[in-house]
């Protein structure tokens, strides 16, 4: 994979984009790349969007106060140390 640098990101733009990216819960890298695909024509289309639950009874289903246990541990993991990035 490659890596750019975009320069002479305006504050107003550099707002908007980190507002919409929080909008859409996605890191602003993310949410760029997801623009600049659509823009160029290489966004991938869903053809498959169906849920299917039907292995449930197999392997268990979490409650949700289990989900929302173990997604506070995974975003307490996520959190970005700044001292390593400076």
């Amino acid at each position: 994979m490659s890596s750019l640098s975009i320069r002479g990101v305006d504050p107003q733009l550099a707002t908007v984009l980190k507002q919409q990216a929080r909008k859409s819960q996605k890191s602003i890298n993310q949410f760029v790349l997801e623009i600049l695909r659509q823009h160029v024509g290489l966004m991938k289309e869903k053809h498959f969007t169906r849920e299917y639950d039907d292995l449930d009874n197999l392997f268990g289903r979490w409650s949700d106060e289990e989900f929302a246990y173990i997604q506070g541990k995974i975003d307490g993991e996520r959190k970005i140390d700044w001292e390593l990035w400076e």
